[in-house]
């Protein structure tokens, strides 16, 4: 499950929302790509545009612990970091199109464990876009003009189990991608992208096929019908 936001799509705001796709047994490859780059609906519109990485930015995108709350315990940092560096292994190694490499240097996907519990308001984050927001397990936040994403902010809570933090560092990692939607049905409890669950800590079978499919140039459109786009908070 996860907690999303695009922003400045058309103005210059941040629209957090939550959201998934409901299915009835096993997708075509295209109906779940189209579900988790676009919240497709099988057999429907688009509901939001389709967002990625820029050509320029693909080959050397960074990903970095930008903060971490001070009262974190150094074996509870190092989870962190261990599952930060097989998310990017996972995702390097599926040849994608995208190679991410890690810097806590003012990277271009940000990731803040923040002090909040799961369920709760973020405070004192020191980060604008996160603070006042309530958390899940965690949050991400897209940056993105014409469909060109620019920055990415994430949110982990602390207080994740340990049992779940390699698998949410690997959810919000794979949605910062662009891929922002959930599914929701009993065919992909084992799927990155369940709206429910929180074990998975490989990118397999469609996980893999859809990160691919978003950067390998094969997409079957580029954004929401006309007819599709809508006001939502989401």
């Amino acid at each position: 499950m996860i907690r999303w936001a695009i922003c400045a799509l058309l103005v210059p705001q941040i629209i957090w929302a939550q959201e998934f796709v409901t299915v009835e047994g096993r997708l075509s490859d295209d109906a779940f790509y189209r579900a988790v780059a676009c919240g497709a609906s099988p057999g429907d519109a688009c509901t939001k545009p389709f967002l990625r990485w820029p050509t320029d930015t693909r080959e050397d995108l960074t990903v970095g612990l930008a903060s971490v709350v001070a009262t974190l315990p150094p074996y509870r940092r190092r989870l962190y970091e261990a599952g930060l560096t097989d998310a990017v292994a996972e995702i390097n190694g599926l040849g994608a199109g995208l190679t991410l490499r890690r810097t806590d240097r003012d990277p271009q996907i940000a990731i803040h464990v923040v002090a909040a519990a799961p369920g709760t308001v973020m405070r004192n984050t020191g980060v604008e876009s996160l603070d006042g927001e309530r958390l899940a397990l965690g949050r991400v936040a897209l940056w993105a003009t014409d469909g060109a994403i620019t920055r990415a902010v994430i949110a982990i809570s602390a207080k994740a189990r340990r049992r779940e933090i390699r698998h949410i560092l690997l959810e919000e990692l794979t949605q910062s991608m662009g891929l922002m939607t959930d599914v929701a049905g009993a065919a992909y409890h084992r799927s990155i992208f369940a709206e429910l669950g929180n074990s998975v800590v490989r990118l397999q079978g469609q996980d893999a096929m859809a990160l691919r499919r978003h950067y390998g140039g094969d997409a079957q459109d580029d954004g929401p019908d006309d007819d599709a786009q809508d006001d939502r908070d989401s």
